[in-house]
């Protein structure tokens, strides 16, 4: 059946973790369903099903790091000649993706799930009348999602359509695209707004969304806009955060939602389906239970299809001596008697085979720090940009940057945030970022091609001819959204 994603958002708006008493059964001709919000409850169970196409989006074989990551230079793939079943992420990785690629239709359905779920939420709230405190967190909550959602879609896929509204025709589910520059303009203004109403660290729930994070949020989009002062005084005005002492305990268990952590995805092992596991995702493939068993410790499982986000030669040269974050990030497994490495931050004990308790960092205050250099230094203010850029140098026992002048700068804080940012989706969108998008991935495909075997190729495969020879800096929008909507 051919429904767009905002009809569906409609009809069955908020159902994860939303409570069967607010939701009535339409007729089924009817586009959009009678939702009933009718207490404080209610909306607080809508913003907790406003949160979940997240946990989709960054988990599994679909997840945002193939765009995010995989895209790159950091990571790469182990080709698997015996199974080319669930090669979608390859070909991402190989810039040989094209509308059909079921990883870039995840990314893009999962944002404007929450973009449908917020946008019920607002239009509804302000007529419920309850506590004023707690409606305007939920409100700010909503603002922070839908504004991150659509820094996403932006980021990836340039012109999308704009939706702030619920679809109650077949029509508004059919919007025409928006330019860059009114999707950026909204995206300010829900930024805005959230930093305005939510509250900080200290009196938030774990794991909601805070001033800070949005302040952050802001301040990204300031950065990739080269808003260099609008982002240094927003950065700056984000307090209450602090960095770990020790690289490798931000993502410790015990340490979820920690002093450093600003906004990270929830993941909750167990059987209530809240469970991560790209750890196993990210597993070198084929591996036996017993290669497997020797890293995780608990009974494992033979696993036999293709394995993503390997790190690649390039990251591991990446790390200056001494680097602490290294051995925290990268680890070795042995997968059919050879060894490899693997992403270790994301390996912590758990009891099941691919029933994880890591969450995924979405925003830490390194990040921050990091933007506060890069703006600082594109005004000109270089040493004041060291001073941010060396606090994270320090807590990696690193000394203090040698870079003075501001185009040495530059470079020093691309190279400081791919290592301490690793793994965390942030690379291709630096590349682009910068500007060095193109000239990296070609270069970095010319070396996969002259050695495949040292990017983990078997002897005698060698990548498609056609990769990496067009470093396309947009994604497609997904071929069944455009099939459906006339504006396209």
């Amino acid at each position: 059946m051919k429904i767009k994603i905002f009809a569906v958002a409609a009809l069955v708006i908020t159902i994860s973790g939303c409570k069967k008493s607010f939701l009535e059964i339409p007729a089924q001709t009817a586009l959009s369903t009678p939702l009933y919000f009718k207490t404080q409850d209610d909306f607080q169970q809508a913003i907790n099903g406003a949160y979940a196409p997240l946990r989709g989006a960054y988990n599994g074989t679909n997840g945002a790091w193939a765009m995010g990551e995989l895209r790159s230079d950091n990571t790469t793939y182990k080709y698997n000649p015996n199974d080319r079943g669930t090669i979608a992420p390859e070909y991402v990785a190989d810039f040989l993706d094209d509308n059909t690629n079921g990883v870039v239709a995840n990314k893009y359905f999962s944002d404007y799930q929450i973009i449908a779920r917020t946008n019920q939420i607002l239009s509804l709230i302000d007529g419920v009348d309850f506590n004023a405190e707690i409606k305007n967190n939920i409100k700010g909550q909503a603002f922070f999602l839908r504004a991150f959602a659509y820094f996403d879609l932006v980021q990836y896929f340039g012109s999308v359509p704009l939706h702030l509204k619920p679809a109650t025709t077949l029509n508004e589910t059919a919007l025409p695209l928006s330019s860059v520059e009114e999707l950026y303009k909204q995206i300010i203004a829900d930024a805005e707004q959230a930093a305005s109403l939510l509250p900080d660290k200290a009196t938030q729930q774990a794991g909601r969304v805070t001033t800070g994070s949005a302040k952050t949020l802001l301040g990204n989009v300031f950065i990739v806009l080269k808003r260099w002062a609008e982002a240094e005084a927003t950065l700056k005005s984000i307090t209450g955060y602090s960095l770990m002492g020790n690289y490798a305990d931000i993502y410790a268990l015990a340490n979820k939602n920690n002093s450093e952590s600003i906004f990270e995805i929830q993941y909750k092992q167990g059987t209530e389906g809240l469970q991560s596991s790209f750890f196993y995702t990210f597993l070198v493939q084929p591996i036996t239970r017993a290669e497997i068993t020797v890293v995780t410790g608990i009974p494992e499982n033979d696993r036999t299809i293709e394995g993503y986000n390997i790190p690649t030669p390039d990251i591991i040269t990446a790390y200056e001596p001494d680097d602490e974050r290294k051995n925290a990030s990268i680890g070795t497994i042995t997968a059919g008697g050879v060894d490899y490495p693997f992403i270790k931050k994301y390996l912590h004990t758990h009891a099941l085979s691919g029933n994880t308790d890591d969450n995924w960092p979405v925003y830490r205050y390194a990040e921050v720090l990091l933007f506060l250099a890069e703006a600082l230094n594109e005004q000109g203010k270089t040493s004041e940009a060291a001073s941010y850029l060396n606090q994270v140098r320090l807590r990696a026992d690193l000394l203090p940057t040698t870079a003075a002048s501001q185009t040495d700068m530059q470079g020093a804080i691309i190279r400081e945030r791919r290592v301490e940012l690793a793994f965390e989706n942030k690379r291709w969108l630096d590349l682009v970022h910068f500007g060095i998008a193109d000239p990296v991935m070609k270069a970095y495909g010319t070396k996969i091609k002259a050695n495949p075997q040292a990017y983990y190729f078997p002897s005698g495969i060698t990548p498609s001819p056609s990769s990496y020879s067009n470093i396309r800096i947009l994604f497609p929008i997904p071929a069944s959204e455009v099939a459906l909507n006339p504006n396209f």
